[in-house]
């Protein structure tokens, strides 16, 4: 555990995957974490029971495509630390399918929770961290954002806005020494992969120079790197983290 005074971080999405692996990095460098998302897991409930973690781990369940839910959530984590010094908008949701056939509901799904949802919650957490001049803020998208994929034509939309998102709260935000970056993960060890055959998946691998999946940990390592207290002047940039493999 880090002996640095520990840190308010914010990791929406974090009962599972990628989120999960993020609140982990954090609890392990002797941080204070919350995290939200929909339904428990085995996982939060671990944290929630841990003797070394139990009392720096705060679980609200959220709908954060919510406006009211999102605000909730920030509301309590500042009344339960009376500050956030780092937030890692980290949910969201895939579904998969040809655009000319998506329905409706899929479309408000996936538009309401990634963009919606990253919006509400940066406006609550920006609130406060402008009162203190201070606070980092990383919007994890993806390489789809970047390169599209076949059947992730709504997917790849919303992540594509949310690196326009960084860009353009890293100009509004900095000034009052708060920095905003965002992270664009290629296929990892989670849910990343869904929907992928096997033959895909080894299809990829083959492709990415590092000759592997990518693993929460590797994404989890750059939050840490991007959210460090040193940083006040690396903002406004997304960085690619997907083995080489769009390189």
């Amino acid at each position: 555990m880090s002996t640095a005074e520990p840190r308010v971080v914010i990791v929406t999405g974090g009962s599972r995957g990628l989120g999960a692996g993020i609140v982990r990095s954090y609890l392990e460098s002797g941080d204070l974490v919350a995290t939200c998302a929909r339904s428990i897991t085995p996982e939060v409930e671990g944290w929630m029971s841990d003797p070394a973690t139990k009392d720096r781990f705060l679980w609200m369940p959220a709908d954060l495509a919510k406006a009211e839910d999102a605000n909730a959530f920030v509301k309590a984590v500042v009344a339960q630390w009376k500050q956030i010094d780092v937030l890692i908008n980290n949910a969201g949701v895939a579904r998969d399918g040809i655009h000319s056939m998506f329905s409706d509901d899929d479309i408000d799904t996936v538009v309401d929770l990634n963009i919606k949802g990253t919006l509400y919650v940066s406006r609550a957490v920006a609130k406060r961290m402008l009162a203190r001049r201070s606070g980092s803020i990383v919007n994890i998208s993806s390489i789809v954002g970047l390169s599209g994929y076949r059947g992730l034509a709504t997917y790849s939309a919303t992540k594509a806005a949310l690196d326009g998102l960084t860009r353009a709260l890293s100009r509004e935000l900095g000034s009052r020494g708060i920095v905003v970056n965002g992270i664009a993960p290629g296929y990892l060890k989670t849910e990343m992969s869904h929907g992928l055959d096997a033959d895909q998946l080894n299809q990829i691998v083959r492709r990415t120079p590092a000759g592997r999946l990518g693993d929460p940990e590797d994404i989890a390592r750059v939050c840490q790197f991007l959210t460090a207290p040193g940083n006040g002047y690396l903002t406004g940039q997304v960085i690619v983290v997907d083995g080489g493999l769009t390189s």
